[in-house]
């Protein structure tokens, strides 16, 4: 079962893997003309109404398959207005072909004719909300038609990820849908179709994962996010890297809380960081009164950059976490107390190899065996993991992904404290397992770009200022 949102960025990642979408429609729209011959036998009347994007082109390759049949091709709208490159190039193979293609100028007009089956290819899983024209006169017309309906995808009008229509909508007597099942078609018989979508473009984490992060034009602030750091004592450097990755990966507001001794080390690493120190030179239970002030204001914390392993200072991650019901991502020293404790709170634990060790966890050198275990740990924790190494291993113990951006420039010290900040920024608005994924792609395709320009001995604060593309794109892209 795959929701319409994720069907996208999974049709994204195949085509970054060198799967074309070409390919994909040429299986599609095979598949469509298979579920056609399901119900009809050859020399049936085949009206095709079909859309201006891939929906549409998917039943302009469709009708290559039935030249047994008697097909008609009905486009809504011009055909200089079809949205994609691949879906015009089959429109022109369907005229330069000879085919019998209609341009409906006027769908409250549209002549079906008296056919025996209706392909409805006009709009996508992608699209919501109730119909406009000209599929909302069309819609009408293929519901008053006598012929059996078949649907590319989901019946246009319809929601595929919850069955509900917002007005009229094609009322289909069966669905072709591709690569997996839609949560919304359960009252429809449904045939799903296998278009040849590796099982690595679900696994591994590519572009189309960044389809979470889009952001609409009438935000506020606020919308995405605030991160409190929790961090600094032994190390400075730590925490103003993990709030500066916040702030690149999308935070409105960051804030760190940090021991006094240290508060003006680590505010002169940027400007822009918002201070809210304690007193001390490390995290201790006495100061736990104003972490957790701040941190119940925060939607999300990253707790552990440069906190350092003094006792005093686990004591006071076991109690923090004994008490804290909200987001957190859990890095560096922090992460040796979590199996420890009880807690509520939605965690996302990001160790290397050796603090997944320490943590009681598997120890796998290929990331195949990796990815189980870990799974089946995190199962056990009650807690998202965060692995990081060669591939990075993200898992909750019921949906897992892998990471394979990066590379072995990133063994210099404070990359992992980068990543945290990037995580606790996406953990803030993102479902944990998301969170972690995206931020572990970032962080690596950051530095992929770097050594890709400069060569190795990259510096952890270099990855900062490509972290804003390598999470939404750019102009090479």
């Amino acid at each position: 079962m795959i929701t319409a949102d994720r069907m996208a960025a999974v049709d994204e990642n195949a085509a970054a893997l060198g799967v074309p979408r070409k390919q994909l429609m040429e299986s599609s729209g095979n598949a469509v003309a298979g579920a056609v011959r399901r119900v009809a036998d050859p020399g049936a009347a085949v009206a095709l109404v079909c859309g201006r994007g891939n929906n549409g082109g998917d039943a302009f390759v469709a009708a290559r398959f039935l030249d047994d049949y008697d097909p008609t091709i009905h486009l809504l709208g011009r055909p200089e207005t079809i949205g994609t490159d691949i879906a015009r190039e089959n429109w022109a193979a369907l005229t330069a072909a000879d085919y019998d293609t209609r341009i409906v100028r006027d769908s409250r007009v549209l002549d079906l004719g008296d056919p025996d089956v209706v392909v409805d290819a006009m709009l996508g899983t992608g699209v919501t909300g109730a119909l406009r024209q000209p599929e909302r006169s069309a819609a009408a017309a293929i519901n008053d038609s006598a012929a059996t309906v078949v649907a590319v995808d989901v019946p246009t009008g319809v929601d595929a990820d919850t069955g509900q229509a917002a007005g009229v909508a094609v009322d289909a007597d069966r669905v072709v849908t591709f690569h997996d099942a839609k949560p919304g078609l359960d009252d429809y018989e449904v045939t799903v179709a296998d278009i040849g979508i590796p099982a690595a473009a679900e696994l591994f984490v590519g572009p189309g994962d960044r389809r979470l992060l889009s952001r609409p034009g009438d935000a506020h602030k606020g919308d995405f996010g605030e991160v409190l750091v929790v961090g600094g004592g032994p190390y400075t450097g730590a925490p103003a890297l993990a709030a500066q990755a916040a702030m690149r990966a999308g935070a409105d507001l960051v804030r760190v809380a940090c021991p006094r001794a240290v508060a003006r080390e680590v505010q002169g690493f940027e400007a822009g960081l918002i201070l809210r120190p304690f007193d001390g030179d490390k995290l201790t239970v006495e100061e736990l009164p104003h972490v957790r002030d701040l941190a119940a204001a925060h939607d999300a914390v990253v707790f552990g950059p440069g906190l350092g392993d003094h006792e005093a200072t686990l004591a006071a991650v076991r109690a923090f976490l004994a008490d804290y019901d909200g987001r957190a991502v859990i890095d560096a020293d922090a992460l040796a107390v979590v199996p420890e404790v009880d807690t509520d709170a939605t965690l996302l634990c990001t160790p290397h190899q050796g603090e997944l060790r320490a943590m009681g966890g598997p120890s796998a050198d290929d990331w195949r065996d990796r990815l189980d275990a870990v799974s089946d740990f995190a199962a056990d924790l009650g807690h998202t993991l965060l692995v990081k190494g060669a591939h990075d291993v993200v898992s909750d113990g019921d949906r897992s992904r892998v990471n394979r951006t990066g590379n072995p420039g990133m063994t210099v010290g404070g990359t992992g404290d980068v990543l945290a900040g990037a995580a606790g920024a996406l953990l803030a608005t993102q479902d944990p397992v998301d969170a972690g994924a995206l931020a572990a792609y970032a962080n690596g395709l950051a530095g992929d770009r770097i050594v890709d320009r400069q060569g190795y001995g990259l510096l952890a604060s270099d990855l900062l200022s490509d972290l804003p593309r390598s999470l939404w794109g750019g102009a090479d892209e």
